[in-house]
């Protein structure tokens, strides 16, 4: 039922009732869970610290190389050259390749060794090839990572080799996952690879570290990390029935804690939330009063179905404002955004919804018009003090 307690503010109660989220306690120093299907964050740790990413960090230069495919300057085909850098970071120590100077591996096959091998050499090889070097590659991914609104991070390098200023926050990587996913979804599919190994090199780094891969709940992605300092990390997504999620989680002291505090979080976010509909397409929600129209009101409506994520186990109420500039002013066109719809969820953000007219308001008569005039005046009169 609506309850209309002013022009400007419409307090109503939607029928659907929610408990509070029940809090999800991380062993992460840092983590950012999203739900994408209705692009709601569930958890947010110190999301926005700029941390060093170690590995997570790769699926930027994956990013660059993917955008490089999607412009036309490289085919999957086209072949890279192998530097002396290169050849050190397998070295180095870390995830590898194996790439050898005389080697020319392919975009393809340069793809599946960043995101199954994690290969600190591939990267290299990609950066040098993209932007000559890999200074000036980081300078592009730094740059091109503002663009998509990664406003926490910088790049000093294409590996996440350890490095003062190398750093990325968790809803940066988060960000960055989902752009992965939705932009790229004909190279997606990679990062459920579960073992590549380079012209029979390194049998032992052949698989991928993702840990949730092999479980059956639907993960598909993306990317593990490790340093010392950084402690160890994922950036996962998984899918279960309409509904897919998102995360990065850092500085886990182990690489087991990473694989058992990864696999908590899927099961928290999938059996916590539920998705349900809590407004349709054209069914209006509230009234606003209209100043000089032939109608002295008009219905609010959504312009499209409203789902959100709400606890589960219900039990105290969902409650929403639908708030506008009142009273509108005649004309008002039917479809026109006059007003929003906000969501209360207890433990989540606000949901904000645009309202619009339901129906054309046209402009009142003259003697409506007319009248509205006297009694206007006959108010401000009644209501002047006295002299």
């Amino acid at each position: 039922m609506f309850h209309r307690l002013r022009p400007a503010l419409v307090l109503v109660a939607l029928a659907l009732a929610a408990l509070p989220a029940r809090a999800f306690e991380t062993a992460a120093t840092a983590a950012w869970v999203y739900d994408m299907t209705t692009g709601t964050v569930l958890m947010d740790k110190n999301a926005d610290q700029p941390l060093p990413p170690a590995s997570m960090s790769k699926l930027m230069t994956i990013n660059m190389l993917f955008e490089a495919l999607k412009d036309g300057r490289v085919t999957m085909d086209t072949t890279f050259a192998v530097s002396d850098r290169a050849v050190e970071m397998t070295r180095a120590g870390g995830s590898t390749m194996m790439l050898q100077h005389d080697d020319r591996p392919t975009v393809d096959e340069l793809i599946h060794g960043m995101i199954v091998n994690s290969g600190n050499d591939a990267c290299v090889v990609v950066a040098e090839g993209l932007a000559g070097t890999e200074e000036a590659f980081s300078a592009q991914m730094t740059q091109r990572g503002q663009a998509l609104g990664m406003t926490a991070s910088t790049f000093a390098n294409a590996s996440g080799w350890p490095d003062p200023s190398h750093r990325m926050s968790m809803r940066d990587l988060g960000i960055l996952g989902k752009r992965l996913i939705e932009d790229f979804p004909e190279y997606y599919p990679i990062f459920a690879q579960t073992e590549y190994s380079y012209k029979g090199r390194s049998p032992d780094n052949r698989f991928n570290r993702n840990p949730l891969l092999s479980l059956g709940i639907g993960a598909d992605g993306l990317k593990t990390g490790h340093t010392s300092e950084a402690g160890y990390g994922l950036v996962g997504s998984a899918k279960q029935g309409n509904r897919r999620i998102i995360f990065a989680i850092t500085g886990l002291p182990t690489d087991q804690s990473r694989a058992e505090e990864a696999e908590r979080i899927v099961a928290w976010a999938f059996r916590q939330f539920s998705e349900k509909t809590v407004a349709r397409t054209g069914v209006r929600v509230a009234e606003a009063e209209v100043h000089l129209g032939d109608a002295d009101s008009v219905g609010l409506v959504p312009s499209e179905d409203v789902s959100l994520l709400v606890p589960a186990l219900v039990q105290d109420k969902v409650t929403a404002e639908v708030i506008y500039n009142g009273p509108l002013l005649a004309p008002v066109a039917a479809g026109t955004p006059v007003a929003e719809l906000i969501i209360h969820v207890p433990d989540l953000p606000d949901r904000s919804v645009p309202l619009v007219a339901e129906a054309d308001v046209g402009k009142a008569g003259f003697l409506k018009r007319l009248t509205t005039a006297a009694e206007a005046l006959y108010a401000r009169y009644v209501g002047s003090p006295a002299s």
